[in-house]
């Protein structure tokens, strides 16, 4: 059973959150638990490096893991086919046009080696809000004018905190984060905690203390 210290516990709306350099080492980064997912919480809890992630039957979990995962423009690595099939304009990517559907197809894609999604209905409401609000955006590909694949997150200044992407066919997804990379104007993709298919990409991890240094400049 996990010891949660009493200052992580988030009593009310206008409850700040703990220092991240004071987050549990396990579960790694684990930083508050409690609160309502609004616009407001959101918002400030991405400027402080901090992500919701929680199952449907758990209280509501923030975290800010130490390492970090990051990605930008230096190391994106486009493979030959990657950049072949880009030239090839069989895929359109198109911006924050139909973001309610990539959300939920993010939701119900089925993935290797899990089970259910961490995208649940309290974060569905959550980020489709915050997407009225124009700090949730999504990066969506196209074929034949059908959506294929995709990604979400929140845009704030000079940084993207990458929440999730689907592909319905092969690379699709791929496409939309090559857009993001090197199409859009971010210097910082955040990718939270580390993942093989971003790490093939280029994705590498950092000290949290180096991301949270990198927000304050980029935000």
């Amino acid at each position: 059973m996990i010891d949660i210290p009493e200052n992580f516990i988030l009593k009310n709306d206008n409850t700040p959150f703990p220092d991240v350099a004071k987050a549990l080492l396990e579960p790694n980064g684990l930083v508050a638990v409690g609160g309502r997912l609004t616009s407001e919480r959101l918002i400030k809890a991405y400027s402080l490096g901090i992500f919701p992630w929680f199952n449907e039957d758990e209280p509501t979990l923030w975290y800010s893991p130490d390492p970090r995962m990051i990605l930008n423009r230096r190391l994106f690595h486009t493979s030959k086919n990657l950049h072949k099939l880009i030239n090839s304009n069989k895929f359109e990517v198109r911006v924050n046009t139909n973001f309610n559907e990539v959300i939920n197809h993010c939701r119900s894609i089925q993935r290797k080696d899990q089970n259910g999604t961490w995208i649940n209905s309290e974060m569905l409401v959550a980020y489709k809000e915050l997407n009225k609000l124009g700090i949730c955006q999504s990066i969506e590909t196209y074929e034949n004018n059908q959506l294929i694949g995709g990604l979400y997150g929140i845009s704030m200044g000079k940084v993207f905190f990458g929440e999730s992407m689907f592909s319905i066919k092969n690379n699709a997804s791929k496409v939309a984060l090559e857009f993001l990379v090197n199409q859009m104007d971010f210097e910082l993709i955040d990718c939270q905690v580390e993942n093989e298919h971003l790490k093939s990409l280029g994705a590498q991890n950092i000290p949290r203390e180096v991301f949270i240094n990198l927000l304050s400049e980029l935000l």
